[in-house]
């Protein structure tokens, strides 16, 4: 997608307040991408991306914005734990996990843009076994069945909730993981021994997802799909590193807890460097991937980690810890509000659900004031006062009930968090 940073930054603002910098740096760095494929093929070769490694408390935006940024350009993304790695020859999954796990992805985002595009071409296929599978789901019952009026009714879309029984592909492949990367057992012997199907019964409307899947990939090239996802693992692909801080021994510290985190982190270093990783589509290269790490770094610093992977993550960004007025905006201005998804959800059931300004005034001091006190978890903290707020609504809510308009004040707030209110005023006369 070509996008300009600040048009990239304005998109990201709609879902994320604040972090600016943040913002900049990761808009800047996808741009680059853009610049350098406009590049002749000798002089891209050599130009590799400016990773970036963010630091913040959890809960400001560190991998939302990451997230964002994938979706934004529909580029593979996944986000990993940096502690689920462990050093090579301990039980654990091996780092280079990681790009085989970006290239699934990336073959799932190719291969459904493929079938969406053969939609068209499989339908007289699919609406033909559908109908097979009406008529005779109906005689198996001695129901009287006639095929043209199955026909019409189907086309009519009456018949998206009847249940059929149908054969399907069966897709489950065992999983065996030996101290290591997972081995998937169903695909080893993919080509060689034949697909079996098994009879399920569900309704239409899944029963024609099925199919059309099933059909799609009988007519989709796979080697096809196979090298375009190689290709977009490799050029804009996005890994996002979380708690690597986790990863780093304190300063100074000598213990074996430190030594076999370092061991990870010299694991991690060829991923990021730019090596060859084997996966069962074909080789991938990571140089050209965008990394970008995050962590809160309370008990360690990013000046602790091997001085190599340092060197690998250019671009370091500090995240701002979320004021009151940073809370009251989450609140309300963001694209998918907290508020708006409450009170979506609370329509289902006839709640007409309103925050007056006050009450977001009062939420927001509220989650300011509980994160300074106590732990700070950022944004989530939002969540867990809502879901107190709302706690009665929620449980005495139901869609048997008539329409009900319910307001939220300052007053039905304060009542609602009395006990809380009173923990705050007292904190004052702790030493």
């Amino acid at each position: 997608m070509n996008l300009t940073p600040r048009e990239i930054v304005e998109e990201l603002d709609k879902y994320i307040i604040g972090q600016s910098k943040a913002k900049r740096a990761v808009a800047i760095a996808l741009r680059n991408r853009y610049r350098r494929s406009k590049l002749p093929k000798q002089l891209r070769e050599e130009i590799t991306p400016k990773n970036i490694i963010m630091r913040g408390p959890t809960g400001v935006g560190k991998t939302e914005i990451a997230r964002r940024l994938a979706k934004l350009v529909g580029a593979p993304f996944i986000k990993i734990e940096a502690t689920k790695y462990t050093e090579v020859g301990y039980v654990g999954r091996d780092v280079e996990s990681m790009i085989r796990d970006l290239v699934e992805v990336a073959v799932r985002m190719v291969k459904d843009e493929k079938a969406h595009q053969m939609e068209d071409k499989v339908k007289p296929i699919v609406e033909g076994k559908l109908v097979d599978a009406i008529c005779d789901t109906r005689r198996a019952v001695n129901m009287q069945v006639d095929k043209t009026i199955v026909e019409q009714e189907l086309k009519e879309g009456k018949l998206e909730n009847e249940n059929v029984e149908i054969y399907v592909l069966d897709s489950q492949k065992p999983m065996l993981a030996i101290g290591g990367p997972e081995i998937s057992l169903g695909s080893m012997f993919d080509g060689i021994l034949p697909q079996k199907h098994k009879k399920r019964r569900m309704s239409v409307a899944r029963a024609r997802e099925l199919l059309t899947s099933e059909e799609c990939d009988k007519i989709i090239d796979k080697d096809n799909v196979y090298a375009e996802a190689i290709r977009r693992t490799e050029e804009e692909g996005i890994i996002f590193i979380d708690e690597i801080d986790k990863i780093i021994g304190k300063a100074g510290g000598s213990n074996n807890q430190d030594v076999s985190r370092e061991g990870v982190q010299r694991d991690i270093l060829p991923i990021v460097e730019g090596s060859t990783v084997a996966t069962k589509y074909g080789n991938v290269k990571t140089d050209f991937i965008l990394f970008i790490a995050s962590g809160a770094f309370h008990v360690s610093n990013i000046e602790d980690m091997i001085p190599e992977l340092q060197g690998r993550f250019p671009i370091r960004v500090d995240l701002d810890n979320l004021t009151k007025e940073d809370f009251k905006r989450i609140l309300v201005e963001p694209k998918n509000s907290v508020t708006m998804q409450y009170a979506s959800i609370l329509a289902v059931d006839n709640i007409d659900l309103h925050f007056t300004d006050d009450a977001i005034d009062e939420m927001a001091e509220m989650a300011f004031a509980e994160n300074e006190t106590s732990e700070n978890i950022g944004a989530r903290r939002l969540h867990t006062i809502m879901e107190s707020l709302l706690e009665d609504i929620s449980f005495n809510a139901s869609d048997t009930l008539p329409k009900t308009e319910v307001v939220i004040d300052k007053n039905y707030v304060q009542n609602a968090f009395k006990e809380t209110k009173r923990k705050f005023d007292l904190k004052k006369y702790i030493l």
